[in-house]
């Protein structure tokens, strides 16, 4: 499986190290639709999110991406990622991809100044127990889909979500050395 990294903003090439890690080879970063079509998953990293939503609708990734994944293309978005693949969004709304069945409420749990670091309650999945989550201005999902299931929580709220081949965090699995978020894409495909 050839992973790309969405390298449009954020911390694509932190995502690219961290696909290594996880034995997933090395990332091709992914700014156009063509680059898009030469990949077999994506990650979509954390950032500004109104930057990288204005930067897809710039360079026509938006549609590509939608099409993408209606047609079964695994993705991870992290922290702006799983905002902009949410359907809707709250506190400074922003275009979105739309393909996961979540509202993300952006900077939900504070400024940068506010940022922290926790261990998840990886529930019934197996192998994401001891995870530790870095937040950084991170999004809280909330108004989950009947297809949207919960694969870890943080103080009882969703912070790794799976909609079949979706996978949103609102976290940083790239800021740590554990290569287990980044393998669920693998699962995913």
């Amino acid at each position: 499986m050839r992973v790309g990294v969405l390298a449009l903003q954020g911390d694509f090439e932190a995502h690219g190290r961290a696909c290594v890690r996880a034995g997933l080879g090395p990332a091709v970063e992914v700014r156009t639709p063509a680059q898009l079509e030469g990949v077999d998953a994506l990650v979509m990293p954390g950032g500004e999110s109104t930057t990288i939503s204005k930067g897809l609708v710039r360079t026509g990734l938006d549609a590509a991406l939608r099409a993408r994944i209606a047609a079964g293309m695994p993705v991870l978005g992290t922290c702006a990622g799983a905002i902009l693949l949410s359907r809707r969004v709250q506190n400074h709304p922003v275009p979105t991809l739309g393909v996961l069945d979540a509202t993300a409420v952006r900077n939900a749990y504070g400024t940068q100044v506010d940022s922290f670091t926790s261990p998840v309650d990886a529930g019934a999945l197996a192998g994401l127990e001891g995870l530790q989550a870095v937040f950084i201005r991170a999004p809280r999902l909330e108004a989950l889909g009947a297809g949207v299931e919960v694969l870890a929580r943080v103080d009882g709220a969703p912070v790794l979500v799976r909609q079949g081949h979706v996978l949103a965090a609102t976290f940083h699995p790239e800021l740590t050395d554990d290569p287990r978020v980044h393998r669920l894409l693998v699962q995913a495909g």
